[in-house]
């Protein structure tokens, strides 16, 4: 069954604030993608390799998570712009993180950090809870 999970224009998309880690984060590789946030990609190095490696990261996202109802791309999206507020949260569902979101400021940003490293595995899970009860 061919799953596309991810985009890999919205990869190239986030390749341009790839020295940032962006891409990595999208793709699900959170380690590598703080290692990009903290020495600039790999002092560019890095970055300019994934630029060749980018279709490998998407379809390495694509086998690893589960495609279902909740879009990658939207969530990431909402995350990254409107991750302070919960919205990422309310699109998935988790109405009770949603709203401490909310009020918190993105649980004073930690919850924000912590997003970035699992929102891809939140949506997958998110994903395949939806086919157990079809």
């Amino acid at each position: 069954m061919e799953r596309d999970t991810h985009s890999l224009a919205v990869g190239y998309l986030l390749w341009i604030f790839g020295f940032l880690g962006a891409h990595r984060f999208y793709y699900g590789r959170p380690i590598s993608g703080t290692i990009y946030l903290f020495t600039f990609g790999l002092f560019l190095i890095g970055w300019l390799v994934d630029l060749i490696l980018m279709p490998k990261l998407e379809a390495h996202a694509d086998r690893v998570y589960t495609s279902g109802r909740f879009s990658y791309t939207v969530s990431w999206v909402l995350l990254t712009f409107l991750g302070l507020f919960g919205i990422h949260r309310f699109y998935l569902g988790k109405w009770g993180t949603g709203l401490i979101y909310l009020f918190t400021g993105g649980l004073f940003l930690v919850g924000i950090i912590f997003d970035y490293w699992t929102l891809n595995d939140q949506i997958s899970q998110e994903n395949q809870a939806r086919y157990a009860y079809a």
